[in-house]
């Protein structure tokens, strides 16, 4: 069954350089936002070379804002590793749909993902490259004079857009951008929960200083901001070839970046599973466990918090009973005299 071949928006032809004539567009299986829709555009160069790439379309503000975020996410992610991720070539409005945005990336060849087995002699694994991402510095932004936790963009993890306003302190901004602004997300999504949101409180007031405090990780040290991908679960990792590889090899996509503690990535990866011991251990060798080590695991635990929290506020349900097992927990082992009751 042939896919159906639809023209090329003149939005994409001009982001692109291409030839309207030698350029078309089918719909093509992805991921992303729940109302997005993905496709490939085939293109003939002058040189008689075929181009391939990725795109996204939605309407609306949220799409609008998706696609800038995840613009943003995928290039500061490839800048840093570029065997990591798709490049994005772009985002913005279509011309010829009212209403509608889009964002074009490098084409994805994930139906080389099963053809020979483990990964080749010469490519990193995803462990490699996310120990590549996770020690490499994020930029300076403008007007800063150092690295700062945040992102340049509002990003979307799910369906919900992030607050990345920039921070000095790591502690505030977990606190403050993540925790208690998706507490606020929840409570227009669910309505109010004054139990829930008097342990987020809890959480922010009392454990995180005590656990990820900037005075107290890294023997006073604090942590230095790398870009991680912010939504990786397994269903957002593969085998595949980008324009360029002879081989496939591991790749991420659907990013949510912001500038963080490398370990707030770890949140997502152990609440969806499907990376293993030897990821871990492979990662680990490369990436040391920040200091106090022997906190790492309650640290973990900690965000992976805000992912419960996240589809809580997206989905309602059981995702509740899982927030409030982690922060019970973290209350009673780090606050051992304040009551906490499920």
């Amino acid at each position: 069954m042939s896919k159906s071949i639809m023209k090329v928006d003149p939005a994409i032809i001009t982001l692109l350089k291409l030839e309207p004539a030698h350029t078309s567009v089918s719909s093509h299986g992805g991921a992303g936002m729940s109302s997005a829709s993905t496709s490939k555009i085939t293109a003939k160069l002058e040189n008689g070379t075929t181009m391939q790439y990725f795109m996204k379309t939605g309407r609306g503000k949220e799409a609008e804002t998706m696609f800038e975020g995840e613009h943003a996410s995928l290039n500061a992610i490839h800048d840093a590793v570029p065997t990591l991720c798709p490049k994005s070539f772009g985002h913005g409005k279509l011309q010829d749909a009212k209403g509608q945005y889009f964002l074009v990336t490098d084409f994805l060849d994930l139906s080389a993902r099963s053809s020979g087995g483990g990964a080749s002699s010469s490519a990193m694994t995803l462990a490699q490259k996310l120990a590549k991402l996770h020690t490499t510095a994020a930029p300076v932004p403008e007007g800063y004079d150092k690295p700062q936790f945040g992102f340049p963009a509002t990003t979307c993890c799910g369906d919900t857009p992030q607050d990345n306003t920039y921070s000095s302190s790591w502690a505030d901004f977990y606190s403050n951008r993540r925790l208690r602004f998706i507490t606020k997300q929840s409570k227009k999504s669910n309505g109010s929960d004054k139990q829930l949101e008097a342990l987020v409180e809890q959480t922010c007031t009392k454990v995180i200083p005590r656990l990820i405090g900037d005075s107290h990780l890294n023997n006073g040290k604090g942590v230095t901001p790398v870009v991680i991908h912010g939504d990786l679960w397994s269903g957002n990792a593969s085998r595949g070839k980008l324009p360029g590889m002879t081989e496939a090899e591991d790749l991420v996509f659907d990013s949510s970046a912001c500038y963080a503690h490398s370990e707030f990535e770890l949140g997502i990866m152990r609440m969806f599973g499907g990376f293993g011991g030897a990821f871990t251990k492979e990662y680990h060798k490369l990436v040391p466990k920040t200091e106090p080590a022997d906190e790492y695991e309650d640290r973990v635990a900690l965000y992976e918090l805000y992912h419960h929290l996240n589809h809580h506020a997206l989905f309602g349900g059981g995702y509740r009973s899982g927030a409030v097992r982690i922060m019970n927990g973290l209350i009673n082992k780090y606050t051992p005299d304040d009551k906490s009751e499920l």
